[in-house]
């Protein structure tokens, strides 16, 4: 152990001086540039053309700064972006330049919320309250499919937050356009502090002034530009550099209430061993979102379903640590990003999938009856709210889900919060179980004391009934960002009673300290890389209960680790690791001896350009594991002859050799083929197939979608799933049919 504080006092003392380093980051201007929005004369059809008028008559906003591959200088694909607004939406019209035309598009598919770095991409950052730690992004590539988020801060992101909006594209030979409408009532805003005196919607003032950035990604020479100009080691998101968006006229909110019902035939066909079982189930449901003020939103859902949410993928899990599912159903997704632990893996107060199943993370669903969620934000503060209720099934009690969260803002970037949760599971005389609770408080925070630095921290408690136990677990984490250093300090803090009933953890009783950082090289005489990041992380695991006992450490040393002009990339590390196994551990089913344990593994990671028709990706990693031998191996392929169709294969081999205390031998093979198939971006077709064969499972899902008009769908799912390596084979198929329709007034 002498060794890892070595390396941890060299980590430190090496990256410590970079302080000291020009950063070549720059402030957020004194004065933000000022966008003028202009009144649009007659009617704008959104086609992707804007050859109406009032497009003519409106600036253009074209001073546009490069972040990437280089920062400043001279770009070479040049933007041109007008603003128009009427009694209904913002309308944002761009053309984006590039002389190839249709040869130079680089777009991989045509789903909803697309792949940032893979795709052409234009898109525009709102803050319609003027905070600057929160922002709404609209996105569009030149095929015209969309992608929409939430960013807090700069940090977490929500991507599967949905809004009512459209775009439209349309494709030149020297570049495309995209035409956007975005409704008011789609954006949470204040309206002018005068306007509200007066009643009069012509009068605008200061209090109307929104932040607004674009950004577009021309993905060929992977050249980003933004404007206003941020710096490169940030993103877009940073609302603190953000323009002023200012002289829109803004309609009284209205009542502004969406419903959203749907209907949904579900059948299931399953067979355990010889016994057959068949159903087949009519549903019906829906949510409500109601806007009530600019400020606050009430969410309502009734018979929750979520039968075209993504299934998850199998997974072989080798480590001692749990693994983490991410959320997947959209109710659940949306505003997820205001919740303590939001964007956390390891240790997470508030973890939505333990709602609605019937055990744990990986069990079957159990009905959702229904529920409300409340979302109130302004400058000062956000509070929200979460209830559910679940319905009693043969192998759970009914429950009850509520969290409650206040978050405060204080200075330019900085907040702190508690977030309270609790659940109950309700007394099942069929079930013969008592009625339990489990409560868990949680405070946080975010600082922000200057662009470069970000600091959050998190300290949780726990009290479940069950068994009378109080936990603790915490986080802490600073991070230090310029455009030629990163340093960073992880550490997270998990009680061996620490039980969040509505959360998760990655292991209980542990304390780990991950510090670490990298040197950004951008060489300037070698401009087919465009950035070289060598460093060193270190992960250090010790009991939380009895600090001096040590569990787990590893090194991270990557002195390869290369973005390619293309975003291409290669990688190859160096992993010394220590282990303290005192505990039953059997990964795979192999008993590992209880002993102490030293190997070092290798790896290669690469991908080619992953905007191209045909691109590749693999890690090859091999060394000691334990007291044997591990080789493991990741390949993917992907083959888009045309956006609308995707190919994708993908293979991960692990070979283990004289492991555990039988000296075994193991082979796995996992294997996932998918395809992708749209006629536009609101027709398609999608499937995939897996197989694994340490338990000899292969399922098929196949999920047809419609958007016959803006977020109403019809789906057709197919899921089939059979595991041969049981007692009882399993063999269980479904068919779902369902459609949505919403309305939004």
């Amino acid at each position: 152990m002498k060794n890892v504080k070595y390396f941890l006092f060299i980590t430190l003392l090496t990256f410590g001086s970079s302080y000291a380093q020009e950063t070549g980051n720059f402030p957020p201007p004194e004065n933000p540039p000022v966008i003028e929005a202009t009144r649009a004369v007659g009617n704008i059809t959104v086609d992707g053309k804007l050859n109406e008028a009032a497009w003519q008559n409106a600036s253009v906003i074209q001073d546009f700064f490069r972040m990437e591959p280089r920062q400043g200088g001279a770009y070479r694909y040049p933007t041109q972006v007008r603003l128009l607004f009427d009694e209904k939406n913002l309308y944002v019209g761009a053309f984006c330049y590039d002389s190839l035309g249709k040869a130079g598009r680089r777009v991989q598919d045509l789903r909803r919320d697309f792949e940032y770095g893979e795709n052409d991409i234009f898109g525009i950052q709102l803050d319609p309250q003027n905070l600057k730690q929160y922002a709404v992004s609209f996105q569009t590539t030149p095929y015209g499919n969309q992608r929409d988020m939430q960013s807090f801060n700069d940090t977490n992101r929500d991507d599967d937050w949905n809004a009512l909006w459209s775009v439209r594209t349309h494709p030149t030979d020297s570049g495309y356009f995209a035409e956007f409408a975005i409704p008011f009532k789609s954006i949470r805003y204040e309206r002018p502090a005068e306007s509200r005196l007066t009643g009069d919607p012509a009068v605008t003032g200061d209090s109307a002034t929104w932040g607004l950035t674009f950004y577009r990604l021309a993905r060929r020479d992977y050249e980003q530009t933004v404007f206003p100009a941020i710096p490169q080691s940030f993103s877009p998101y940073r609302m603190t550099y953000a323009a002023q968006l200012k002289g829109l006229e803004l309609p009284e909110p209205s009542a502004n209430i969406r419903v959203e019902p749907y209907a949904l035939y579900q059948y299931d066909d399953l067979k355990e061993g010889d016994v057959r079982s068949t159903d087949g189930n009519l549903k019906v449901g829906g949510d409500v979102k109601w806007a009530i003020n600019p400020r606050s939103v009430l969410d309502l859902t009734f018979n929750t379903d979520f039968a075209q949410a993504d299934v998850d993928r199998a997974v072989n899990n080798l480590e001692r640590f749990n693994i983490f599912f991410p959320e997947r159903r959209q109710f659940f997704l949306e505003n997820s990003g205001i919740w303590a632990g939001a964007g956390n893996r390891s240790v997470v107060p508030f973890f939505s999938r333990r709602i609605g199943l019937q055990g744990d993370f990986n069990a079957e669903p159990a009905r959702i009856n229904g529920g409300a969620r409340y979302t109130m934000r302004n400058e000062k503060r956000a509070i929200a709210g979460l209830y559910i209720h679940q319905a009693e099934t043969e192998n759970s009690p009914a429950a009850s889900f509520g969290v409650a969260r206040y978050l405060h803002n204080y200075g330019s970037e900085n907040n702190v919060g508690v977030m309270l949760t609790h659940r109950l599971d309700e007394a099942s005389s069929e079930l013969g179980l008592a009625q339990s609770n489990n409560t868990t408080l949680t405070v946080d925070g975010f600082i922000r004391p200057k662009d470069e630095l970000t600091i959050s921290y998190m300290v949780s408690g726990s009290r479940d009934d069950s068994n009378d136990t109080l936990g603790v677990a915490g986080r802490f984490f600073a991070g230090y960002s310029t455009n030629r250093w990163y340093l960073g300090w992880l550490t997270n803090f998990v009680s061996q009673d620490y039980n969040p009933d509505m959360g998760f953890v990655f292991q209980k009783n542990v304390i780990q300290h991950n510090p670490g950082g990298y040197f950004i090289w951008r060489p300037k005489g070698l401009p087919w890389i465009r950035r070289f990041d060598p460093g060193l992380f270190v992960n250090y695991y010790h009991d939380a209960n009895n600090p001096g006992n040590f569990q787990q450490g590893s090194l991270y040393l990557f002195p390869i680790y290369i973005f390619f002009a293309n975003n291409s990339f290669l990688e190859y590390a160096i992993y010394p690791t220590w282990q303290n196994i005192n505990f039953d551990f059997a990964p795979l089913g192999i008993r590992i001896a209880q002993d102490n344990y030293y190997y070092t593994r290798q790896a290669v990671r690469f991908r080619t350009d992953q905007s191209a028709k045909l691109s590749v990706s693999g890690t090859i990693e091999w060394g000691g594991f334990y007291n044997g031998q591990r080789t493991s191996v990741e390949a993917g392929l992907r083959f888009v002859p045309i956006p609308h169709v995707a190919l994708t294969a993908d293979y991960e081999f692990n070979d283990l050799k004289e492991l555990g205390e039988q000296q075994e031998n193991l082979r796995t093979h996992l294997t996932t083929l998918g395809a992708r198939f749209a006629l536009n971006p609101r027709l398609q077709l999608s499937a995939f197939y897996q197989y694994n064969t340490f338990d000899e499972q292969g399922r098929w899902n196949i999920r047809g979608s419609w958007e016959y008009q803006p977020l109403s769908f019809i789906y057709l799912v197919f899921n089939d799933t059979r595991i041969d390596g049981l007692e009882n084979p399993l063999e269980e198929q479904q068919f779902i049919s369902k459609i949505t329709f919403l309305k939004q007034f």
